[in-house]
């Protein structure tokens, strides 16, 4: 995952935020020149044109163009196998095209954030975190470059109108004195940009400085009139009426839950030092309700999690840094990390404080285990994580918590998908009763402990584990029940990322009626912007190859299939004409996948390539199988090969 920056100097991340080296100008002009084009292909000749823009060309400019691209592929996908199609900077027909999401693109994060819903509940928060991201004028290296000035001044002339919307909103909520200072600089910095006048002489207005308010607008009226000899537009004419007579309309609005929320964040301020411990506990029980709105918030507090924990262990205390991790019980429903990285970073931070913390402190203990057990879910899972969702189970009982029960018993349903260690032939393990069975039964006791606490998301998570569960067992109507019931508790405590898995739901199950693809469009549809990469990635187009294979389809194998695609390309060689050996050699170099909600698909298509080469005595899962993911399933053949090719 690359983060690329063109809102300022022109950058790129990697893990952990390490800026990656772009090269000199003209490389460096060749990435700014594809993000312009936003996954647009840009021909060749095009490229070279833009590139020296009437300087003089070099021997050979196109192959000048080439070794930048390659160049730049080796710095964004440096885990690329040789000989193996880029999928960032790709080659299409006459040109180049850089296939970056909405979410590796600062800017395109910016727009997103900027088409906020004026009715959102966290608008201010939404727009001033899009402004953050501006580290200077964007494209600033090469914002001269005839291609790039328009972007740059489109994405300026949003940047004005985003600081005018959030001005606007936080006066909206009640918070014109904070609004003042941030006006002044922009009205100074954009002085002929009249709806910031107008903000401003407003929130002096409801700051109790009437006299302020009114000077505020002759100000303008002179600024309006030296340089640009016109008089002040109707809005602001009409705002200085009112003023001068205090209509009641500029009174602001009955206090609604934005103003009690800023007026609560402002008195906290002021009641603790900046450094104070509690700070950093309330801090991290923010993260863990902002990660429930899922998308941005869901990013957001990934990152400021592990800052979080950092700054704990400055402290050197070991239960307020136990505290800060172990508050964030944000419920995990799929066995892929969103982030791996950061969790395996947790997970080290929480096995050190593990060491530290006394045996008494049972409660802090048990948090950390059920962390471990949910951050170490899937390809990191291991004989540690499936101990620490024992222990987490086993403490959480004993304690007679209901929090830290259901915080346990979701890190026991992410390691009942890992495989034990040392098991025979390496099969699925179960940190308790396992298969599709025991998560139901499991899904079942979070319902109950969950429901009669009080505690919405687990019980909702609970109805998710069980509508997938029962999907396994074939019981798409008692599936549908609780995809239902989630549903409903979703819609009514504002949790969003529940409709993803329902949808997600409801399409497998439409499909396996005989729908075919068209029941993932919706589904697929929510996936960009979720915040859950780990859920997102490589998923639409493994649904597009097993609606394909279900149905006797030759599959296409187009799209990005992501960590799937080990799995995935011994048998689209096989359907694509390959040798009877070269695809038996590339199956038998598959790797076991990992434990996780995809495990039986993975191992499926294993099994259809084995069918395709004729592999006698193959074995492997035959039927309907996977559909305990509650998102895809295969249907296995139990003698011959699956229809619509054969390797050669």
């Amino acid at each position: 995952m690359v983060d690329l920056a063109v809102l300022g100097p022109l950058a790129a991340y990697g893990a952990g935020r390490t800026e990656l080296p772009l090269g000199g100008p003209r490389q460096r002009a060749v990435l700014a020149r594809l993000l312009v084009a936003r996954r647009q292909v840009v021909p060749l000749p095009r490229l070279v044109a833009d590139l020296w823009d009437g300087e003089a060309l070099p021997r050979d400019p196109e192959g000048a163009v080439r070794t930048f691209v390659a160049a730049l592929r080796r710095v964004l996908e440096p885990g690329r196998r040789p000989r193996t199609a880029a999928k960032l900077l790709v080659t299409e027909g006459p040109g180049y095209a850089l296939r970056a999401a909405v979410d590796d693109v600062d800017a395109w994060r910016f727009e997103r954030a900027a088409r906020a819903d004026e009715a959102a509940p966290a608008l201010v928060e939404t727009l001033e975190g899009a402004l953050a991201l501006w580290r200077g004028p964007a494209f600033a290296d090469v914002a001269a470059a005839p291609w790039a000035r328009a972007e740059a001044a489109r994405l300026e002339s949003l940047r004005l109108h985003v600081v005018e919307r959030a001005a606007g909103a936080l006066l909206a909520r009640g918070g014109a004195a904070r609004a003042v200072p941030d006006l002044e600089e922009f009205v100074a910095t954009h002085p002929a940009r009249e709806e910031g006048w107008r903000l401003l002489a407003l929130a002096l207005y409801r700051s109790g400085r009437q006299a302020d308010a009114l000077s505020a607008l002759r100000r303008v009226r002179r600024t309006l009139d030296v340089r640009l000899g016109v008089e002040p537009g109707a809005r602001l004419s009409r705002l200085e009426q009112d003023i001068l007579r205090q209509a009641p309309h500029l009174d602001p609005a009955p206090e609604g839950g934005g103003q009690v929320w800023a007026r609560a964040a402002e008195a906290y301020t002021r009641a603790l030092p900046v450094a104070d411990r509690s700070r950093l506990r309330t801090a991290a029980a923010l993260m863990r309700d902002v990660a429930v709105t899922g998308g941005e918030g869901l990013s957001t507090a990934r990152e400021h999690r592990l800052a979080a924990v950092a700054e704990a262990r400055r402290y050197g205390d070991a239960e307020l840094t136990a505290r800060v991790i172990g508050v964030y019980d944000v419920p995990a429903l799929w066995t892929r990390s969103d982030d791996p990285v950061r969790a395996a970073r947790l997970v080290a931070a929480a096995e050190d404080v593990l060491r530290e913390l006394p045996p008494e402190r049972e409660a802090e203990r048990a948090r950390l285990l059920a962390t471990v057990a949910v951050e170490s879910r899937g390809a990191a899972a291991g004989a540690r994580s499936l101990r620490a969702a024992r222990e987490a189970e086993a403490l959480a009982r004993r304690l007679g918590d209901p929090g830290l029960l259901a915080f346990a018993l979701n890190g026991a349903f992410v390691q009942s998908f890992a495989r034990a260690p040392g098991g025979a032939g390496g099969g699925p393990g179960r940190a308790r009763a396992g298969g599709d069975a025991g998560r139901d039964a499991l899904g079942a006791e979070l319902v109950a402990v969950a429901g009669a606490a009080g505690l919405v998301p687990h019980e909702v998570l609970g109805l998710l584990v069980r509508t997938q569960a029962r999907c396994g067992l074939g019981d798409f109507a008692g599936a549908e029940e609780c995809a239902a019931a989630a549903d409903a508790l979703a819609a009514r405590h504002e949790l969003p990322l529940v409709r993803v898995f329902t949808t997600w739901f409801r399409a497998l199950r439409a499909s396996l009626s005989g729908g075919g693809w068209e029941p993932y469009e919706e589904a697929v549809a929510l996936l960009p912007g979720c915040g859950m990469p780990g859920f997102a990635t490589g998923l639409p187009a493994l649904a597009r190859l097993t609606v394909a294979l279900r149905s006797g389809q030759q599959p296409a194998g187009e799209g990005d299939f992501g960590p799937y695609e080990p799995w995935v390309r011994p048998l689209l060689d096989a359907y694509g004409g390959a040798g009877r050996a070269e695809v038996a050699r590339a199956v038998a170099a598959t790797p076991e996948p990992p434990g996780d909600h995809l495990t039986e698909v993975l191992r499926g298509l294993t099994a259809l390539a084995r069918q395709l080469v004729g592999e006698a005595g193959s074995g492997g899962p035959t039927g309907l199988v996977g559909a305990g993911s509650g998102v895809v399933a295969l249907e296995i053949p139990a003698a011959g090969g699956p229809r619509g090719g054969r390797a050669h």
